[in-house]
């Protein structure tokens, strides 16, 4: 089933284009790694993809829902800034998100958490930013979406935590929904991903199955990522 179809969307900031006219789609089950550079494009389109930032130009469906309020309630996105108000406790954050999300599984977010060794009443302000960053990642991924949208979840966290998230999202991805994840760290990500888009510059620059690239060019996705993203 196809989750998520991109359709020649551009998007521009002060007359300046971003993305231009690109084209993609997500099928359940996949893990795709939409790869570029830092200021390539990338949360420009995950933001539009979340309806956070108005299309200038094309269109973009969820599960056959057209982007906009209804869309949302479909999509679980990790944004890549830390959110989460430092004056609650996670037990506050639960709540919250249990009030706010109908498929938010509170269960399955407690059950997260005792793998953190985590006291549900623990205080945000006391954590670390890794810390912070898991509870972040509990919360997504607690959600019965259809699509997850993570972007840069590696970036900024020791490599421990980068286990952590990695063990995660394979635990807890539903086979019904697709994934998203994007990130300039490929080599910690690669093992993961079903199949890949390379953006550089608002363009998609090549996509396809992650193992018929390696194939293909001999090389892993982290080495095709340096050759062709210069």
């Amino acid at each position: 089933m196809e989750i998520l179809k991109v359709e020649n969307v551009s998007k521009s900031f002060d007359n300046k284009k971003i993305i231009n006219d690109v084209s993609f789609s997500v099928e359940s089950g996949k893990i795709v790694g939409l790869l570029g550079k830092n200021g390539s494009g990338k949360t420009t389109i995950l933001k539009m993809i979340n309806d956070l930032l108005t299309i200038d130009s094309g269109t973009i469906t969820i599960a056959g829902v057209k982007v906009s309020k209804e869309s949302k309630a479909l999509v679980s996105f990790l944004p890549e800034r830390t959110y989460l108000n430092g004056n609650q406790t996670v037990k506050q954050v639960f709540d919250f998100f249990e009030d706010f999300y109908a498929d938010f599984d509170r269960k399955r977010a407690e059950e997260l958490l005792k793998d953190l060794d985590l006291n549900i009443d623990a205080s945000l302000l006391k954590m670390s930013k890794g810390m912070k960053e898991k509870v972040q990642l509990v919360l997504v991924m607690s959600r019965r979406a259809k699509l997850y949208i993570l972007d840069e979840p590696l970036g900024g966290v020791d490599p421990s935590t980068r286990d952590y998230i990695m063990k995660t999202i394979l635990k807890n991805f539903s086979e019904d929904s697709a994934m998203i994840i994007t990130t300039h760290l490929v080599s910690d990500v690669e093992k993961i991903l079903d199949e890949v888009i390379f953006i550089d510059k608002g363009k998609t620059v090549l996509s396809g199955s992650a193992d018929k690239l390696r194939e293909e060019y001999n090389l892993s996705i982290d080495e095709i990522f340096r050759r062709e993203i210069k």
